[in-house]
């Protein structure tokens, strides 16, 4: 036996040895290397291949110099040496950075969003750290950027970019602003981050243009969601990008950091698809960017790159995760993205829905003209592009949760349709939108079909519309005029129009975190330019700082059961209960019992609320039978919604409360 296994062993040999010296005569076809960045060139040698030529030499062989991809090396030839000169992008980022904190500001109130940030160990303040606006926390920089991404992303209401990926440019400020707050704070104390620089808010804005630029550029050609990416992964890499050179990195430091977020494990889309559709989605932006944070501060300590991260045949980005098709560009980088970013003004709502809720609240207003409601719907047919199709197309899919809610656009027209409005809670489990048997009934009714020529005109250049048609046909047999609304109110086409609607927006989400006279000083610096480019980043960081703030801590309420009788909500720790509440009190009582533990030691608010509950108890507007649903909703001071709603039959009057901040409600009948 032995004889035999010596046999097959030489053979393998014999075999195996051609095929290693033809691979070690075509590696230098493969790998020869290019000057880069000022590394030197050099001669391959060619030996007959042995694993004991290091041993032989005495010595390790001297390094091969490599040649960064080229779309490496643009990228950071753009970040050190294209000059930003257009003043609309300036303009353009002012109003981003303020929409952007204020969408920030808003996620705070959700419950599932504040459980997530913060040090992770309690307690802990970082010396100079970075300060997350509307909290009293200051964190590490890496820890400061996941809080600020995940804030800012968590209720899909900051600015979009559309093409062949989809993606939220100031997603990028989560890394931006909480590396730009930690520079200056550390520079002011006696550090040298970043030259020792402290830095404006002028540019933080030109960072903000600069990753746009990158997030948008890698996006206009290339389809990340084909291939079953997360466009988070472009977060990560314009991230790395401009917070390097924020850190005073070299311009080949900045490359290496790039490389570093292109090998870097990337995000699947699965937590943004039926049926495992969760609030990943809502923190995928913040891991994104902190991880960049991470990885550039690793290159600062020495860390190389890997100059061939996207083109090295097999284990490259394009062999592993782009089916082998490397990157298409349609333009150099410059300012293009900046310009033409789609803002969120009207819904918190997936953007390729927009403007078909926008030609819903026009149907509505024609129904309400013909003395019909949304009842009085046979079918709808939304004419629409091959994105919103992709996306959020569910007609017949579960609404399990929030995330589906807020991806569905059958769900958020049937919701304008209904109600007339479309609203964050309208997402939440338990609440008046998620329980309505009509909303559920009409989003069936609601075909999509597909308009080539709006596909054509979303990828147009010139154009970048997102056009949706509506035609809805009554249970009568009359067919309306078909409602078609191209462009947002966010599109560059309408951004005069939609600017006072952005700062309304922003002062909107100012309101509940901090007085009326902070909002106005507030809306003033945004409003002028000259005074807020030229203000250090983290002085106006200090006037987000919200050290008494409602929202940190989330309220412990009692969940509102599903219709199977299971708790709603997924992952939500179980709220204490006012079970202990006497049985003989009547309903008001056990309303004003249960609003004295929510509103705690706020005297104010809850006397507020209590006069109103009463007001409204009198009114005896819960006992009426066959009433439809009502919402008499009091907004407390620490964003606990309060309506009196009936039953469909109300012999046993329910109590429904719904926290802004939850992705669920809760009961007491």
């Amino acid at each position: 036996m032995s004889t035999i296994n010596r046999g097959v062993r030489s053979a393998t040999r014999n075999l195996r040895l051609p095929a290693l010296q033809a691979r070690a005569l075509r590696a230098p076809l493969i790998s020869a290397s290019r000057a880069s960045f000022g590394a030197s060139t050099r001669t391959p040698s060619f030996k007959q291949f042995s694993t004991m030529s290091p041993l032989q030499s005495g010595a390790p062989p001297p390094p091969q110099a490599r040649e960064y991809d080229p779309e490496i090396k643009d990228i950071a030839s753009y970040v050190h040496n294209t000059p930003i000169t257009s003043e609309l992008a300036f303009d353009t980022a002012r109003f981003v950075f303020l929409d952007t904190l204020g969408c920030g500001l808003e996620g705070l109130r959700f419950k599932e969003c504040t459980k997530l940030l913060g040090p992770i160990v309690e307690g802990t303040v970082v010396p100079n750290g970075t300060k997350v606006p509307g909290t009293p926390f200051q964190l590490d920089p890496v820890n400061g950027a996941f809080n600020i991404g995940a804030m800012i992303r968590w209720l899909d209401y900051n600015d979009c970019w559309l093409a062949a990926e989809w993606g939220h440019p100031s997603d990028n400020l989560g890394a931006i602003l909480a590396v730009a707050d930690w520079v200056s704070r550390t520079n002011r104390a006696g550090g040298k981050l970043g030259n020792g620089k402290i830095i404006t808010v002028r540019e933080v804005l030109e960072a903000m243009i600069r990753a746009h630029e990158i997030q948008g550029c890698l996006a206009l050609l290339n389809s990340y969601n084909k291939v079953g990416l997360d466009h988070v992964v472009l977060v990560k890499v314009a991230s790395a990008a401009v917070v390097s050179k924020m850190l005073g990195l070299t311009e080949k430091q900045t490359a290496d950091a790039v490389t570093q977020a292109w090998v870097d494990g990337q995000s699947l889309r699965t937590y943004r698809h039926s049926p495992n559709t969760m609030s990943r989605k809502s923190w995928a932006a913040g891991d994104a960017c902190q991880r960049a944070v991470n990885l550039v501060l690793k290159v600062m300590k020495g860390e190389p790159g890997i100059p061939t991260v996207l083109s090295a045949p097999v284990w490259g980005f394009y062999d592993v995760l782009f089916k082998g098709k490397p990157f298409e560009f349609q333009r150099p980088y410059g300012s293009y993205v900046m310009e033409n970013v789609l803002f969120k003004v009207s819904y918190p709502a997936e953007f390729h829905s927009q403007t078909a809720i926008e030609a819903s609240k026009k149907i509505r207003e024609r129904l309400v003209a013909m003395g019909k409601t949304a009842e009085d719907i046979k079918e709808v047919t939304c004419r629409t592009h091959e994105a919103c199709i992709r996306i959020i197309d569910k007609q017949f899919k579960p609404m399990d949760n929030f995330a589906d809610r807020d991806h569905c656009v059958q769900y958020m027209c049937a919701v304008m349709l209904v109600f007339g409005r479309l609203e964050a809670t309208d997402y939440t489990d338990g609440g008046e939108a998620a329980t309505s048997p009509l909303v559920e009934s009409l989003r069936k009714k609601i075909k999509c079909v597909e308009d080539p020529q709006f596909t054509l005109d979303y990828h147009d250049e010139n154009k970048r519309t997102i056009p949706n048609a509506l035609t809805v046909t009554l249970n009568d047999g009359t067919v309306l005029e078909e409602v078609v609304v191209e462009a947002p109110l966010g599109h560059r086409l309408r951004r005069e129009e939609a600017k006072p609607e952005i700062l309304a927006k922003y002062k909107r989400h100012l309101g509940p975190h901090f007085s009326e006279a902070k909002v106005k000083e507030l809306v003033e610096l945004g409003n002028d330019a000259k005074r807020l480019e030229s203000m250090a980043v983290d002085e106006y960081v200090d006037l987000y700082v919200n050290k008494d703030s409602k929202f940190n801590q989330p309220l412990n309420i009692t969940k509102m059961p599903s219709s199977d009788g299971q708790q709603a909500g997924v992952g939500q720790q179980q709220a204490d209960t006012p079970s202990a509440t006497p049985k003989s009190q009547t309903p008001g009582e056990r309303i004003v019992a249960l609003l004295r533990t929510i509103v705690g030691k706020d005297k104010d608010a809850y006397s507020a609320a209590k006069k109103e509950l009463v007001k409204t108890l009198e009114a005896d507007k819960i006992n009426k039978e066959n009433m439809k649903m009502q919402d008499h909703g009091i907004l407390l001071e620490n964003s606990v919604e309060v309506g009196l709603r009936s039953g469909e039959k109300v012999g046993k009057p329910k109590i429904i409360l719904v926290q802004r901040g939850i992705m669920n409600g809760c009961c007491v009948s």
